[in-house]
């Protein structure tokens, strides 16, 4: 199982989430517990403040399991030094991706300033994976028009559209071809729904692990467990969780 949807604890800010940091080896440890092979890896502090010590962190976070853990960095397209910091993520850092939050960074993904950092992730054979679901900065129809601007580049959608705008998402997978969806806080009916009607190659699977609050913890284990109930195929499965994000990050 390929978990494309997860974080770096939150090094900066466990004081408020309540837990405790922990290390790539306790990460690692939990995926072995959850039966997750391969995870993504997405800053949780380069989020409320994404700066080139966030993105460091991260690549040392995954640089310990190489073949485990991949490592998406972030950076905030207002921030002048945003087009540099992608080259560096690319380049100097070895990530594979690229993770925005613009309900949370504070910026609208039809801004032309995206443009050229969405050219370097695309020219690095990167993916784009972006939080939505939450108005008004991060739904799936704004996503959907990034993803035409670049149609090389993949981009996904991080949430699925959470619990409100899980059928928008669906119909822009359906109608953007680089466009990707990762069910991730998306509720249980919605997921059933999106896997009978969504094109079997776009779907992938997220457990929002990490963090450093115990509780989202047990939320990814249930999340894992919960795809039993959901009826769907062993091909539909198989391709969630491996075909899809392998074709993805190995393109990366």
């Amino acid at each position: 199982m390929i978990d494309f949807h997860t974080h770096t604890p939150a090094w900066n800010t466990v004081s408020w989430l309540g837990g405790a940091t922990f290390g790539a080896d306790e990460f690692v440890e939990f995926m072995d517990a959850s039966g997750i092979d391969r995870a993504v890896v997405l800053s949780h502090d380069g989020l409320f403040n994404p700066t080139p010590k966030a993105n460091d962190e991260l690549a040392a976070f995954v640089r310990a399991y190489p073949e485990r853990l991949t490592g998406f960095g972030t950076v905030t397209p207002r921030d002048p030094h945003a087009v540099a910091e992608t080259e560096r993520m690319f380049g100097e850092l070895g990530l594979k991706g690229m993770k925005l939050h613009p309900w949370l960074q504070g910026f609208s993904l039809h801004e032309p300033a995206l443009d050229p950092i969405c050219e370097i992730v695309q020219g690095a054979g990167g993916v784009l994976l972006s939080h939505d679901g939450t108005p008004p900065y991060s739904t799936p129809s704004q996503l959907a028009a990034l993803a035409r601007r670049h149609p090389r580049l993949p981009v996904v959608l991080g949430h699925g559209g959470l619990h409100d705008l899980w059928r928008e998402a669906l119909a822009m997978i359906q109608e953007t071809p680089n466009l990707y969806l990762c069910i991730c806080g998306t509720p249980p009916y919605a997921a059933r729904t999106i896997l009978a009607e969504a094109p079997a190659h776009k779907v992938l699977f997220g457990t929002d692990a990490g963090l450093s609050d115990k509780a989202s913890q047990d939320y990814a284990v249930a999340r894992v467990r919960e795809i039993d109930g959901w009826g769907i195929t062993p091909e539909q499965r198989h391709a969630m969780l491996v075909e899809n994000p392998a074709r993805l990050l190995d393109a990366a």
